[in-house]
């Protein structure tokens, strides 16, 4: 069985913002991850990301946070579309 996309969609706010979301269900982790899950979501605005996580080949999990980059810890994919959202939400109120 190959990778199987779960999810792609991309949507952009009444404010220019952009907030992207691809998931795929992958036969064998990512080097660096322990799941079977590759994901890369993405909020951003102005050609600048804001909000990304993703688990980059090599790099495990990870997230973009302000130009920060600090590691992840993935549990669920409905946790980590929680977690996406609430650091969207924070920077949107």
């Amino acid at each position: 069985m190959g990778a199987v996309l779960l999810e792609r969609s991309k949507t952009v706010l009444p404010d220019g913002s952009i907030v992207e979301v691809v998931l795929w269900q992958v036969p064998v982790p990512i080097a660096g991850s322990t799941h079977s899950y590759k994901y890369r979501l993405f909020y951003g605005q102005d050609g600048r990301r804001i909000v990304g996580f993703d688990n980059e080949r090599g790099k495990g999990d990870h997230c973009h946070l302000d130009g920060r980059e600090v590691r992840y810890a993935f549990t669920t994919v409905s946790a980590l579309l929680e977690d996406f959202r609430a650091e969207i939400a924070k920077r949107r109120s």
